[in-house]
């Protein structure tokens, strides 16, 4: 198993873990992101495991729905991309994506990874779960972060940079980073 490969089982293990806290009664409620709700972070993430495996001509196939079964649809969508970074040469698959030429792998790494910390925060606020995140996972995103340069502000990703307060913590910094407030 592959670096790679480890810290995406980690972080969607968290995932899912987040996922299967959520009290009935918070799905609906509203996320840090504009116009989404709890359960509507979790489609997101998994409609986003089926957008990267198109890119090496796979596909997510019948999975459940998240807006019948949050867990369920998290679980099936996991485990696809999972077994695609589990055996080295599917991981290494080549495609032309957002920054060019890419290995599945590395993008999962670059993207899905970085989608798992930010939303699972998402997750967390929108239901009153804990929020922390762990402080190597905060300096990889903020790296990866710093990477993206404008185009993480375009429409449908992150919306402009917030003021973090006098003093925050390095967590506070980068949520804020990500145009939310913590």
């Amino acid at each position: 198993m592959s670096e790679i490969s480890e810290r995406y089982r980690r972080l969607s293990d968290e995932f899912a873990d987040k996922i299967a806290k959520v009290p009935d009664d918070k799905w609906t409620a509203p996320s840090p992101c504009p116009d989404w709700t709890a359960r509507d972070i979790v489609q997101h993430v998994v409609d986003t495991q089926g957008m990267f495996l198109g890119f090496v001509d796979k596909e997510l196939g019948p999975i459940p729905s998240a807006a019948d079964d949050p867990a369920a649809a998290w679980d099936a969508a996991r485990a696809k991309t999972q077994h695609e970074l589990d055996d080295p040469e599917l991981a290494g698959a080549e495609f032309d994506g957002f920054l060019g030429r890419s290995r599945y792998d590395e993008a999962v790494n670059r993207f899905l990874c970085f989608d798992l910390v930010v939303h699972g925060w998402d997750l967390a606020r929108a239901t009153g779960l804990d929020e922390t995140i762990a402080p190597d996972d905060i300096a990889r995103v903020r790296e990866q972060a710093d990477g993206f340069g404008d185009a993480m502000r375009s429409p449908q990703a992150f919306g402009p940079e917030v003021d973090a307060p006098a003093g925050a913590d390095e967590q506070t910094r980068l949520l804020a980073f990500l145009g939310r407030r913590a």
